[in-house]
């Protein structure tokens, strides 16, 4: 059997919330490379578990699965999430700016 990846996906860069990103993924190997299609250009593979994510409300439970069903697995453990200072249009005509106005 192919190994997997067990990991948390990342925030979608393209929206502002936070779906999609609290439950665990357990994602299978490549273990075949891709074909390209030479009248379509379309890109195939003969592997099906490359098709396969099953998603876990917790690490433990991914890694329980895999274990259970004798997959070799590797956890990668999320980046702490940075908080970014909310900022409105109005602070840039502040009058006590702390940066002077350069233009």
């Amino acid at each position: 059997m192919s190994s997997a990846r067990i990991f948390r996906p990342s925030k979608d860069a393209s929206q502002s919330g936070m779906a999609r990103t609290k439950q665990w993924l357990l994602e299978f190997d490549r273990t075949s490379a891709r074909e390209a299609d030479p009248l379509m250009g379309w890109t195939s593979s003969s592997d099906m578990l490359q098709q396969v994510r099953l998603e876990f409300d917790t690490a433990e439970e991914a890694i329980a699965y895999a274990k259970r069903e004798g997959i070799a697995y590797r956890v990668e453990t999320p980046r702490p999430q940075t908080v970014r200072k909310g900022l409105s249009y109005s602070d840039n005509f502040k009058f006590n700016r702390t940066a002077p106005w350069t233009h």
